[in-house]
């Protein structure tokens, strides 16, 4: 049961450096607006890590940042919270 609950998660998983609008915007939590913030800042580079991503997009903060972790997202494969 656990190795199937791990497959899944990781089906679920969207890399911010990867997605594409459509993809972000399927994310609970994001939303339009959000998704053309994260795209702009992408556009300059892609994302080192969760901090990285905080700094760079208003309105990703830490609570933000978690509860879009839940939802599956990733910065470089990683979940937030997670130590590289």
């Amino acid at each position: 049961v656990f190795s199937a609950l791990m497959f899944c998660h990781g089906a679920l998983a969207l890399d911010i450096n990867q997605a594409n609008e459509a993809e972000l915007d399927s994310v609970k939590g994001m939303g339009p607006s959000l998704s053309v913030k994260v795209l702009t800042a992408r556009s300059h580079g892609h994302f080192k890590d969760w901090a990285d991503l905080m700094q760079r997009v208003s309105g990703i903060r830490q609570n933000k940042a978690k509860q879009l972790s839940e939802q599956g997202l990733t910065v470089n494969g990683q979940p937030f919270g997670a130590t590289p």
